[in-house]
């Protein structure tokens, strides 16, 4: 590893990219993980759990306000960062008060509020991937991606392992407001940082926040190109997605405790997601972007079928064989989707223009969103048809129309997209 990777990989600039990451994952893997486990203790149904997936419609919608963000500034801390500040503290105090109800009694509450909690965790996502893309410089984008995504996903250790842990001795309301307080490093992180210099000119009409940014995109790649850009974007982690749709349910209905979900399902991917990532973001760097979109994107792929194996053996393997099963198949899912994450989410920022950045990013993060939120409010239905083995069959299939995309927007010998430059002339 040279020195100029070093010095970039222990950069403020990086340190950042934790806690924006770490803000970012901590919201969605709650919905993810912690509710999901909340409501089948309460007596929930498959299908109900399922169909909870379409409150998080806001990730799929979330270009329609985009431009507003990017547009509006509130009148303290700056344009990037006064968004930022305020959603932490809205984030904080819906999931605290989320753990306050139940889920029996209090259902069309419960449902309000996570919606609410989604939408909010979407508008987050807007600029936290905005400020982040103004913040680096084009030759970092690489790995301040991945290191933003390996902090996503550690985040998921909070709702899905510490909470998991926590909800076997404690009761719910004290879970979620400890879970809750796991939003404030992100918030001290923006009252402690600087405005990024590529942030400070705002659109100057509505019309130029919402209309120029589109028109941008499709005029930049050509209609044909753009729309292959689009529906890679959209099938690139289909497969991944559905796979872990119902995670959390699934390990239960193979006779896991949340204790044992918690201490081993969970803590079983950080290592591979977090050194993986960063050799990952490495590899980035070496071997360029549409490679490693190649290579990534197989591992995400092959680590579906681990959950084949999981699912057909059941409960059979006895004590600590089934564990160490368990911890395989999620340490594997780990790397390969937390790789493909990253090289998707560089693909994206490669693909924005820093003056339309809130309003790109957004659009195209939606489209990586839909799989998780529109397909898998039908995943428990699916499973309870077909059962699980076939389910993750499924996924596997699912998972090969975007890698051979690949074939047209990143090819294995092709020179990787040309990011544009800020200051290009619109």
């Amino acid at each position: 590893m040279t020195a100029s990777v070093l010095r970039t990989l222990f950069s403020r600039r990086m340190l950042i990219c934790v806690f924006t990451g770490f803000s970012s994952g901590l919201p969605l893997y709650l919905l993810f993980n912690l509710v999901p486990a909340w409501l089948k203790t309460e007596g929930l149904s498959l299908r109900t759990l399922g169909a909870f997936a379409l409150i998080q419609f806001p990730y799929t919608w979330k270009f329609l306000w985009a431009p507003l963000l990017d547009r509006y500034a509130l009148p303290w801390l700056g344009r990037r960062r006064g968004w930022m500040g305020i959603l932490h503290l809205a984030l904080l105090s819906v999931i605290a008060w989320l753990g306050c109800l139940s889920p029996q009694q209090d259902l069309p509450l419960v449902v309000t509020l996570t919606a609410l909690l989604a939408f909010l965790s979407a508008s987050l996502d807007i600029v936290l991937d905005a400020f982040r893309r103004n913040l680096l410089p084009d030759i970092e984008q690489e790995l301040g991606n991945t290191i933003h995504v390996n902090a996503y996903k550690i985040a998921s250790l909070v709702p899905g392992s510490l909470s998991l842990v926590l909800s076997d001795s404690l009761p719910w309301t004290q879970v979620f407001m400890i879970t809750a307080l796991f939003m404030l490093p992100g918030l001290v992180m923006t009252l402690l940082v600087s405005e990024p210099r590529a942030s400070l000119r705002a659109p100057r009409t509505l019309r130029e926040a919402i209309v120029e940014p589109f028109h941008e995109f499709m005029s930049r790649h050509g209609w044909k190109p753009a729309l292959t850009i689009l529906a890679f974007v959209l099938l690139y982690k289909l497969g991944d997605s559905l796979c872990t749709a119902l995670a959390t349910p699934f390990y239960m209905d193979m006779g896991y405790t949340r204790t044992q979900i918690g201490l081993v399902a969970k803590n079983a991917g950080l290592w591979p997601s977090v050194i993986g990532g960063i050799l990952g973001g490495i590899l980035m760097m070496k071997i360029g972007l549409n490679r490693a979109l190649w290579v990534f994107g197989i591992l995400q792929a092959v680590a579906i079928l681990g959950f084949v194996e999981l699912a057909r053996t059941g409960a059979a393997p006895a004590g600590a064989v089934r564990l160490w099963m368990l911890a395989g198949v999620i340490g594997f899912e780990a790397l390969g989707t937390g790789l493909g994450t990253a090289a998707s989410v560089s693909f994206i920022a490669r693909t924005t223009h820093p003056a339309y950045v809130a309003a790109q990013f957004a659009l195209l993060t939606s489209l990586t969103a839909i799989p998780r939120v529109i397909f898998n409010a039908g995943v428990g239905w699916i499973v309870e048809g077909i059962g699980w083995v076939n389910f993750f069959w499924l996924c596997f299939v699912l998972a090969l129309p975007g890698m051979l995309l690949l074939l047209k927007v990143a090819p294995w010998n092709g020179a990787p997209a040309a990011t544009p430059s800020a200051d290009e002339s619109k």
